[in-house]
């Protein structure tokens, strides 16, 4: 097996025996699934940057943003939504990014697409990122990336989301493509399985891996970005890590290790918790009861 390139020296076997199936199954995965423009020339090929999405390129979850504009669409029951954004509650304003927590999260979401046509939910995808996230996106994390473009490098997203929404964020924003949690598609339509796992945590540093060993790039010269603590394993694979937007546990990491901190969050501490769990939930439930009234009334219409 060809080493892989970078600063970890672990034995590959051993770390994949340490990691688990899962996480490297999600990791090959993501990077067999990431679409790099054939056409693309850059002039320091071997070089990269990889972006965390959720609170490093965009403020909040991608995927409760997806949710709810599919939602809004009649893609799935009010009653679905509540359940769903009870665990995104859980997920980001409990501060924590539990991999069961994700595991259960992904699962929800990947219940209300299963049967769906992957090309349905793209195009809905592309609306919703115009409609919603474009304006979520933080201008100082999208100016680094354009820092690495510039200097002609290659910029990826890597990501817990879907790498279908993963991708549609990579293409307008214009960097050079996505590693996301991967589903399973037969027949050009999803199953509601995963392959492997979410792409979170040690999941994310397999991608990294599995990418930097197929383009050849030089890890020791590449760049990671990241928000949070679950994705210190990726962060330390490369050169020249950053912590953005970090949570508590990431930039005490951050300082003792020296790496660069910034953040790009307007008139807040550097936390994640910004409201009570209680009153999330409260917000999120008129959220979905909102959904159910505007589909009455268009139904009534």
């Amino acid at each position: 097996m060809r080493p892989y390139p970078g600063r970890v020296t672990a034995d590959p076997p051993r770390r994949r025996h340490l990691l688990g199936a899962p996480a490297v199954l999600a990791g090959e995965a993501a990077a067999a699934a990431a679409e790099v423009e054939a056409a693309l020339t850059v002039s320091d090929p071997r070089v990269a940057a990889f972006f965390d999405i959720d609170n490093t390129v965009v403020r909040g979850a991608s995927i409760f943003y997806l949710a709810r504009g599919l939602a809004r669409r009649g893609f799935f029951t009010t009653r679905d939504v509540v359940r769903f954004l009870e665990q995104q509650v859980r997920f980001r304003i409990g501060g924590t990014e539990d991999l069961a927590d994700m595991a259960s999260a992904t699962d929800a979401a990947l219940g209300f697409v299963a049967g769906h046509e992957v090309d349905e939910v793209v195009r809905l995808g592309e609306e919703i990122f115009q409609e919603t996230i474009i304006n979520k996106l933080y201008p100082g994390t999208l100016a680094l990336a354009q820092q690495h473009l510039d200097s002609g490098q290659r910029v990826y997203l890597v990501s817990a989301a879907p790498v279908e929404l993963a991708r549609i964020i990579a293409r307008n924003v214009g960097l050079t493509g996505a590693l996301g949690t991967v589903s399973e598609i037969e027949n050009g339509r999803y199953t509601g399985k995963l392959v492997g796992s979410p792409l979170h945590g040690p999941a994310k540093a397999e991608a990294v891996r599995a990418l930097a060993a197929r383009e050849d790039l030089d890890l020791a010269r590449c760049s990671a970005y990241s928000d949070s603590a679950n994705d210190i394993p990726m962060l330390s694979l490369v050169g020249h890590p950053v912590a953005v937007n970090p949570d508590g546990g990431l930039r005490s990491h951050a300082r003792a290790m020296g790496w660069e901190v910034r953040d790009f969050r307007r008139g807040r501490r550097a936390v994640k918790v910004g409201v009570p769990t209680a009153i999330g939930l409260g917000i999120l439930v008129g959220v979905a009861v909102g959904v159910a009234a505007e589909r009455n009334r268009r139904a009534g219409a």
